[in-house]
Order: C-alpha cells, then sequence, then structure tokens
C-alpha cells in the first residue's frame, strides 16, 4: 500500500505569535502541536515516506485578503510570497523539496522522478481550487497514486478540512492526526469532524501512526 503524508499550512503566520515570531494569523494554540508535528516529519522522512506541504503562497492582491476579514471568507494579509510568515516551521522542515507554484507551469516529468518532498503553493484556502489559485494538486495527486494519506497541519476548519474532503472525493482512504492538528476558534470544530467522519475518514492520533503505515 502506498502511503503519503499531507502536511497542512505549518508556516509562521499560522503557527506562531509569540517571541519568536509575530505571527499575522496564527491559529491559537498551534504552537502546542509542535511536538507531535515534529515527530510525524520525523518517522516520514526515517521511513522512506513522502510529504506533500501545502502552503499559502499569496500576493498583496490575493482575494481572501480584507482590511476588515470576516475570518470566515475573508482575513488579514499572511503569508505573503517570500516572506518568514510563508516559510514552514522547524518542526516540518520539508527535505529535498520539490517546488509546484500556483502562478507556474507544471513540470510533470519532474514531479514524477522526484524522490522527497513536495511542495504545493496555493493562493486559495482549498488546495484542490483549480486554476487559477491552485491549478496543480489534483494532477500531482493522480501522479503520487497513494492509497492512503495521512493528514495534519492547520487550520482544522479550514484549509485541512478542504484538504481531508478533497482526498476522500478523489478515492484515498484518509487518517487525519487529531493531537497533530488545531482549529480557529471562529469557525464551528464539530461541524467538520462530523462531516469527516460521515465520509469515512479515520481519526488516530501521532502515537498510533506506526500501526496503519
Amino acid at each position: 500500500m502506498k502511503v503519503i503524508f499531507w502536511n497542512v499550512d505549518t508556516q509562521f503566520d499560522f503557527m506562531r505569535n509569540d517571541e519568536s515570531f509575530p505571527g499575522t494569523l496564527a491559529v491559537p494554540g498551534a504552537r502546542g502541536i509542535e511536538d507531535n508535528l515534529d515527530r510525524l516529519t520525523t518517522y516520514a522522512h526515517k521511513n522512506g515516506i513522502q510529504i506533500v506541504f501545502s502552503g499559502d503562497w499569496h500576493t498583496e492582491k490575493s482575494k481572501e485578503f480584507s482590511d476588515d476579514p470576516d475570518f470566515r471568507l475573508t482575513f488579514p494579509p499572511h503569508c505573503l510570497i517570500g516572506t518568514k510568515g510563508a516559510e514552514y516551521v522547524p518542526a516540518t522542515t520539508p527535505e529535498n523539496p520539490l517546488i509546484v507554484d500556483w502562478r507556474r507551469e507544471f513540470d510533470r516529468e519532474a514531479f514524477k522522478l522526484h524522490e522527497g518532498d513536495y511542495i504545493l503553493y496555493k493562493d486559495a484556502f482549498d488546495v484542490f481550487a483549480g486554476s487559477p489559485e491552485s491549478p496543480h494538486a489534483a494532477t500531482c495527486l493522480e501522479i503520487l497514486n497513494p492509497e492512503r494519506a495521512v493528514v495534519y497541519g492547520v487550520a482544522t476548519n479550514v484549509c485541512v478540512d478542504f484538504a481531508v474532503v478533497g482526498l476522500k472525493e478523489r478515492g484515498v482512504e484518509v487518517y487525519a492526526v487529531v493531537d497533530a492538528i488545531k482549529e480557529l476558534p471562529e469557525l464551528p470544530l464539530e461541524e467538520t469532524i462530523d462531516g469527516w467522519k460521515s465520509r469515512g475518514v479515520s481519526l488516530i492520533t501521532t502515537e498510533e501512526i506506526a500501526s496503519i503505515v
């Protein structure tokens, strides 16, 4: 069985808002899951499991930005292209990543031959949004052709939800790591989790990873 790990948006602007970095859209409590994120990243790299990293990669004109955000469809500026806020925290440092940029043409052959991790940059909540904000994710998944995906990251009720649902809709067996995700408090969490369960998503802990991989 082919397994991939799918790391959702564990970037400084989402993960930190303290003396180490003033993240512009930090998910409350996200710092507390970094130990488990580190364990998952280390486990994947030690066991030859490729990780797909989704990541926000916004321009200043991103349609989700607002000076008066509602924190549902619009948010303050974050993860601007080339800034520290768009980098991954040390707990989830990609290993030999191939970058797939939503602004660039997709090199199918390079992707097929790559043996390290992948970074799928997007300008949308949903990594499977399609053109123009995230045009390549579905093709990348088709090439990887995993039977199972282990999903974790932030935020549970926004981008993690889109990743989980998108993977399930494309026929992948999904395991969501419940102690390696964190939600935005402004949005309903129970509705998100119930939606996963209704789709047949399995909920596991970091400790249980070895039992399914």
